[in-house]
């Protein structure tokens, strides 16, 4: 049929436009804010590409529905603007007969947004925790970047290093700050090497370089030069998080029923199921009354989105806090707005003569 070819085929072609810009925009924002993490030396400059891929999957559920919300929209309020509208409509087409096709083009999306937030957003929360665990268990010397002031884990040195060389296991001018017993020493020296001893210790060895040490505050130091100068790395084991709910799997979520559990499974299982009813709610929300303006059943539709979706977020967290009972918990924000998406079809289909005529006068 020409209506569903001609409106599957646009619907496609927005959606992709409509995805790669939100996408665009996310992953800048990551980017930046990962960067400033890593130039703050708060994360490791290696691990911002796994964690940007992370944070992406995580993100790819919302910028979905999201993205389904305005590809309907926009085609549909493009019909209108166009009068096309006028001729599906007289050709005996009504604005029930927009709801086929656009679930058929809708369900596919929804079946990957219930991928994403049941299986993979879960699994990519775990392995993030797991990898900023690891990274974290590094020692010090290899958790340096060049350029960048490094406090020791247990905060007792601070180092700086200008250069990495030979796959990092050669080290240019370094700076380290140390505190041992009570006394405050500097060191600075021109080369260094990390060196592992026969029992398994690891050693920064320092090379032609000097030592201030002495108390803070007081005029006496004492200062050493030295060709060579060995500083052991003290070992560091990061402790694993404990998990959250937002880390679990579906089958852990649904064998501990715990409010915060039950929540976050509501939530995961919401996410697919509002991108069909906002594919549905766009359908409606696209006429364009041309007194009105023809912005304003955009504005409308971004208020509608806003407003919903806060709504599901305030519905999931008075579950986990025990406000709401689980049995309605985001249910209830679903049901309201499918009474309000039949409200707005049957308004739309009872004042259908009206509009005829307005779409007809602004031609």
């Amino acid at each position: 049929m020409i209506f569903r070819r001609a409106l599957l085929h646009e619907l496609l072609g927005n959606a992709t436009a409509v995805f790669i810009v939100l996408l665009a925009i996310s992953i800048t924002t990551l980017v930046i804010r990962l960067l400033g993490q890593a130039a703050s030396g708060s994360l490791a400059s290696e691990a911002v590409v796994a964690f940007l891929g992370f944070s992406a999957l995580n993100y790819l559920p919302v910028l979905l529905s999201l993205t389904l919300f305005i590809a309907v929209l926009l085609t549909l309020t493009r019909s209108y603007r166009d009068n096309e509208m006028v001729v599906w409509f007289c050709s005996g087409l009504s604005l029930t007969a927009f709801i086929r096709p656009v679930m058929a083009f809708a369900a596919p999306m929804a079946l990957l947004v219930a991928v994403l937030s049941l299986l993979l957003s879960p699994w990519a929360l775990q392995k993030q925790n797991q990898y900023r665990a690891q990274i974290e268990s590094r020692d010090d010397v290899a958790a340096v970047s060049p350029g960048i002031f490094k406090e020791s884990k247990h905060a007792d040195r601070v180092f700086f290093v200008e250069s990495f060389a030979g796959k990092q296991n050669t080290v240019h001018n370094i700076f380290m700050q140390s505190t041992e017993n009570q006394k405050q020493g500097v060191m600075f020296a021109q080369h260094g090497y990390q060196s592992v001893a026969k029992n398994g210790d690891r050693f920064l060895v320092l090379l032609n370089g000097r030592r201030y040490e002495g108390l803070p505050g007081s005029a006496e130091y004492k200062i050493v030069e030295f060709e060579r100068y060995a500083v052991r790395i003290e070992p560091y084991e990061a402790q694993l998080q404990a998990p959250t709910a937002k880390s679990l799997s579906v089958l852990e979520l649904v064998r501990d029923k715990t409010p915060v559990n039950i929540a976050e499974l509501q939530w995961r299982i919401s996410l697919p199921l509002s991108a069909l009813l906002l594919a549905l709610l766009a359908i409606p929300l696209s006429f364009v009354n041309p007194r009105a303006g023809r912005s304003m059943n955009l504005i409308l539709a971004l208020v509608a989105y806003l407003v919903y979706n806060n709504c599901i977020s305030i519905a999931q967290a008075w579950v986990a806090q025990g406000k709401l009972h689980p049995a309605l918990g985001v249910w209830l924000v679903h049901g309201v707005l499918v009474m309000l998406i039949g409200a707005l079809f049957y308004r739309r289909m009872l004042l259908a003569p009206s509009l005829f005529k307005l779409l007809r006068r602004a031609s």
